[in-house]
């Protein structure tokens, strides 16, 4: 069998890639007798003229006789897959949430859901809240879920936790990573704030005016992100929307305490191994903080669940259930 993924553009983000990265080399150890390709697109865009770039590019680059899985976010080149067997790992409904204007809603709905949707042979979702999500603008039997894998670089690093003084450890700044509510959640309460990202100038002088310790870095290594995990106390990932969580599961299985947001598909993928919290709720996230450093058989109850949780995203259970996707697709077109 061939397998040939397609891929954004690596300059648009690394996530992805860096999630079916792991994946592909799953594939490639326990299934040595498969080949497995993998295509970048050369336009970086979304605009007309981008998704014809791509599109052709994608038709010229097509694997006629074997499996084409489409890694994400350019959901619109399966127009050069038409006929072929493909695959779509949709993320997340971002680029429709998002999106106010209606004609640029429409034209996202069309070339990144419907069209996707009706022509690929399978589309495979990362998390339950991403199937129910499309289910709700289109009908159809092709969705099964399949979990992003952990790392298997991430592994158990036990810490004597820092009662005195936390290390809280908060990765991204993007405007759905809730870092103002988080910084304003941990006044009055002693602690180092870790931010990993670029801050703007507003998060600067937020961080001023409530007096918090922290410190910041970006464009980290993998060996750097992990790192991270294994320095700090605390992950903190009070976000107010995602469509998977990675964070949590990497925080759980270095073992450490996460707090997130009692919001899916962050339940889903915590396994009540977690510290919920209302994203929106300030006082919320504030005692949730509270609860953790003062409790420790609490702390200590969260991190043996989540070490327990984290087993149902490893990467072989998870290269397993693609290659169900692929065989069956292989025996029934």
């Amino acid at each position: 069998m061939i397998i040939r993924f397609f891929h954004r553009h690596p300059k648009i983000g690394f996530s992805i890639q860096h999630v079916f990265s792991n994946i592909i080399e799953g594939l490639k150890s326990t299934s040595p007798q498969h080949i497995i390709e993998n295509v970048e697109m050369p336009s970086l865009g979304s605009m007309p003229w981008d998704v014809i770039i791509n599109c052709v590019y994608t038709y010229k680059h097509r694997n006629k006789n074997g499996i084409n899985h489409i890694s994400g976010h350019i959901h619109d080149v399966i127009l050069g897959l038409i006929g072929c067997k493909a695959v779509i790992t949709i993320h997340d409904l971002v680029f429709i949430d998002n999106v106010k204007n209606p004609i640029k809603r429409f034209y996202k709905w069309l070339f990144w859901l419907y069209l996707p949707v009706k022509l690929a042979k399978k589309i495979t979702c990362i998390s339950q809240q991403t199937k129910n999500n499309i289910l709700k603008h289109i009908k159809t039997d092709k969705l099964v879920v399949i979990h992003n894998p952990i790392d298997p670089a991430y592994q158990f690093s036990p810490k004597i936790f820092n009662v005195e003084k936390p290390v809280i450890l908060h990765i991204g700044t993007g405007w759905n990573k809730n870092l103002k509510r988080t910084i304003e959640a941990l006044k009055d309460i002693p602690c180092h704030l870790r931010i990993i990202g670029k801050l703007s100038e507003e998060i600067v002088r937020v961080l001023t005016e409530y007096k918090i310790d922290y410190s910041n870095a970006f464009q980290l290594s993998d060996e750097e992100i992990r790192q991270e995990y294994i320095n700090c106390d605390i992950v903190n990932f009070p976000s107010e929307y995602e469509g998977f969580g990675m964070p949590i599961i990497e925080g759980q299985k270095t073992g450490r305490v996460v707090l997130t947001s009692n919001i899916e598909p962050l339940i889903e993928i915590a396994g009540n191994a977690v510290n919920f919290v209302n994203p929106k709720d300030i006082n919320s996230i504030h005692n949730g903080y509270l609860k953790i450093i003062n409790d420790f058989e609490y702390r200590e109850n969260l991190i043996s669940k989540g070490l327990e949780n984290t087993k149902r995203f490893e990467l072989s259970y998870i290269v397993e259930q693609y290659m169900k996707v692929y065989e069956e697709l292989e025996k029934n077109g």
